[in-house]
């Protein structure tokens, strides 16, 4: 008898996360190139629509548009989709009651990240109540519950009563990832300076970014910055000592644009400490840009020797280190530890998982 595992597609059309979004083909894609014998795979959707996804290149149509069966999903789950052995690469899953004793049923779902928790205020109340809500429903009902780090492992089993349903399974980042063969022009069309180091944080944390970046000599460039944030990030920069003609605040750029600002820079400057996945620090360790990040669970499991994880009051001297003299051999380091992850890596161990339970 075969196994089919049906994989939550929810953001084919309507993208809420563009990471969680990429990262969900991808993973699908791994689970397709890595499928046991006898087993197979199939996207479904929240309306109980589902396709067979039989290889590779049927993860690229769903992702280049399957608007005919997607423009169908409504909010929420049709009763067909319980059932069977179902995987979330995020919280949005049919969690309702089911047997996985005596049935066979499985339903597994993902958590990326704490925000509705430990940063309320980044998200609608919308989005928070939805988040938490949807935590609640996996406590009831989930088999088990994915995150990508031992630290928010450890996180989530102080946030909610999982026992040993929690289950570590790192990221990767995005299939192909790489440096454009036109990242010269494409730097010059984002109005890149030079020499610069990109900060990734938020307005409470991007401070300590900005005093590398002076002490370093560099541009600073903040990356995914919120659609409207920009004069807020200026006046940081200024309170810190950079005139706003050397900051270049920039939102969310398609992965090619990405890889050419990260690849670019002199160094990467993580300041935030939320338990996240580190979605751009995966991706600067594979381009091979030194990375500079303030000291937090996540980080040490992620970054490990990959870069420099260092209290708030290191930061600086380790960017300027990282910028200077240590930069080709943190770039080197930073090729080594990204190939840790891997999409394909994900997926043997999300059929693992669902093997042991």
């Amino acid at each position: 008898m075969s196994v089919l595992l049906r994989v939550v597609l929810d953001q084919l059309v309507t993208v809420v996360d563009p990471d969680q979004a990429a990262a969900s083909l991808d993973l699908t894609a791994g689970l397709v190139s890595t499928a046991p014998r006898g087993c197979a795979v199939a996207a479904i959707a929240p309306s109980g629509s589902e396709v067979p996804v039989v290889g590779v290149e049927d993860v690229r149509t769903l992702s280049m548009g399957r608007r005919e069966l997607a423009a169908s999903w409504p909010l929420g789950f049709a009763p067909a989709v319980g059932g069977g052995l179902i995987h979330a690469p995020t919280l949005m899953a049919p969690l309702v009651r089911h047997d996985r004793v005596h049935d066979g049923d499985q339903t597994v779902v993902t958590l990326w990240d704490l925000a509705a928790w430990d940063a309320p205020e980044r998200l609608s109340k919308a989005a928070v109540a939805w988040q938490r809500g949807m935590l609640r429903r996996a406590v009831k009902h989930a088999d088990a519950v994915v995150v990508p780090s031992h630290a928010l492992a450890g996180r989530l089993s102080e946030l909610a009563s999982f026992g040993d349903r929690i289950r570590v399974i790192a990221g990767a980042p995005p299939e192909g990832f790489a440096e454009p063969a036109d990242a010269a022009s494409r730097r010059a069309a984002l109005q890149l300076p030079e020499r610069y180091a990109v900060l990734l944080g938020d307005r409470d944390t991007l401070a300590m970014g900005f005093s590398a970046a002076i002490a370093a000599g560099l541009d600073a460039v903040v990356l995914d910055a919120a659609e409207g944030s920009e004069p807020a990030v200026v006046e940081v920069a200024s309170a810190a000592g950079l005139p706003e003609r050397r900051v270049h605040v920039r939102g969310a750029l398609a992965a090619q644009d990405r890889a050419t600002v990260l690849g670019g820079a002199a160094v990467v400057l993580a300041t935030s400490a939320l338990d996240a996945w580190p979605w751009r620090v995966v991706e600067t360790m594979l381009l091979g840009t030194p990375v500079v990040a303030v000291d937090s669970g996540v980080h040490r499991d992620v970054i490990a020797d990959g870069g420099l994880v260092v209290a708030p009051d290191e930061f600086v001297d380790a960017a300027v280190a990282a910028a200077g003299d240590d930069g080709k051999r943190l770039g080197v380091l930073a090729r080594d530890r990204a190939k840790a992850f891997s999409w394909a890596s994900s997926a043997e161990r999300t059929w693992a998982l669902h093997a042991e339970l």
